[in-house]
């Protein structure tokens, strides 16, 4: 049968896969391996054993969906977190665990301490002081890592429309990828980056900015604080869906490749294109066709080792991933809203809660549980019957006495003496 040769993995395995088989078939070094997917040689060895005896399924790890067996028991987590809070709660980590070994027979690990520590809020990590930006020697391999950014310039000289050259340099070989588009957003960075994937694979890395299309700009959840990460913006997402690692520069110096390029460009290319008379969008992309070969043979350098760890995208749905994705609230009568429009699902589905996924070309898909569900668009949603209330005539029904509890006093007041003195009369 089919179904028993096939194996489930995850992005990271996979990335892991791609990097072993270069191991076995072009004959990288298990330790440019090791640095590669950051394990130790052992462990590079070890898997390169299981996938020659196992085949690919070896990648998985044995003890996948297993607790630990060296988890230690919750009564001594609690009972050290009670111990830091009444007897040594300004002590740090290292001195901590000393003191409970001495006074208390409780031997632990200093990382053990801490870990626990940071989860009950009783210690914070303290960073160590930035080193000194210095020089960075380029990647070893191709494919190793990209650097990605916008370029907001004049392209055209007046003569068409402003526009943005979303740009990809390689770097290890500057070997160059470019497209250009009418602003700097979230589907034109997915449509370039789907087009580099397709015409050379997906990279280990990508290095760009934290520009907002990047890195979103929004407060950490209650949820992120727990799980010690950050909000992710939808191109983040998608490249965390495609095994693919994000990497924010914190200068402009930092990702000078890119920048460099985006210089060398501003001068050749709208010069080459002057020459030609372009001035569109769609003439400039199809130029860049021909032109960007010609630069990458011109000024793309020789890897230091040889190898392409681009992996490819076969078997994955890149329109499904890099695509706008949101979370809407299905109401009782199976509409949904999504930018001020009403849109009704067709399917019979029970679910609160379903995806509505906007696609590069403008097409939109809403998807229940993985499961792409009928749906169409209706102008507006049908009035609802409003039930009539019972007609109350104007001055009737009951008329609280004077002296009750909710009249101010003033008035409790005011209208016994007018009680008094019409009685006096």
């Amino acid at each position: 049968m089919a179904g028993r040769d096939s194996i489930v993995l995850r992005q990271k395995e996979l990335k892991r896969l791609h990097v072993i088989h270069k191991v076995l078939e072009e004959g990288m070094t298990q330790k440019e391996a090791a640095q590669l997917v950051s394990l130790s040689e052992r462990q590079i060895r070890r898997i390169v054993q299981r996938i020659r005896r196992e085949g690919d399924a070896g990648v998985c790890h044995k003890a996948r969906g297993t607790p630990s067996n060296r988890k230690l028991p919750t009564k001594l987590k609690d009972r050290m977190i009670q111990l830091y809070r009444t007897t040594y709660a300004d002590f740090g980590p290292t001195l901590f665990t000393e003191k409970l070994e001495e006074r208390d027979g409780i031997s632990i690990s200093r990382e053990t301490a801490r870990t626990w520590l940071t989860d009950a809020g009783l210690w914070k990590i303290h960073r160590k002081r930035k080193e000194h930006r210095q020089w960075r020697e380029r990647k070893d391999r191709f494919g190793e890592m990209v650097q990605m950014d916008g370029s907001h310039h004049d392209w055209f000289e007046g003569r068409g429309p402003a526009c943005v050259c979303m740009g990809y340099i390689d770097d290890a070989t500057g070997n160059v990828f470019g497209r250009f588009y009418e602003y700097e957003g979230i589907l034109p960075a997915m449509d370039s980056f789907m087009r580099y994937s397709k015409k050379y694979g997906l990279p280990l890395a990508v290095y760009l900015d934290k520009h907002t299309t990047y890195k979103s700009p929004a407060e950490p959840t209650l949820e992120d604080e727990l799980n010690g990460t950050e909000p992710l913006s939808q191109f983040g997402r998608a490249l965390g869906e495609l095994g693919v690692e994000l990497i924010h520069a914190n200068s402009p110096q930092a990702k000078g490749r890119i920048e460099r390029l985006f210089n060398t460009l501003q001068d050749r290319l709208v010069k080459e294109m002057r020459l030609r008379g372009i001035s569109a969008l769609d003439e400039a992309n199809r130029f860049l066709v021909s032109y960007l070969p010609w630069y990458n043979r011109r000024f793309a350098v020789q890897a230091k080792k040889k190898g392409n760890l681009h992996r490819s995208p076969k078997g994955l749905d890149l329109a499904a991933i890099l695509c706008v994705k949101t979370e809407r609230t299905l109401k009782n009568d199976h509409t949904i809203q999504h930018e001020r429009r009403l849109y009704q699902i067709e399917d019979r589905i029970r679910t609160k809660r379903v995806i509505v996924e906007e696609h590069i070309d403008g097409s939109l898909r809403i998807v229940s549980k993985g499961v792409s569900v009928r749906f169409h668009q209706i102008a507006q949603r049908p009035p609802q019957e409003q039930k009539q209330r019972p007609f109350l005539p104007k001055g009737k029904g009951h008329r609280p006495p004077i002296d009750h509890a909710w009249r101010p006093p003033w008035f409790r007041k005011s209208r016994k003496e007018e009680h008094r003195v019409a009685e006096v009369s």
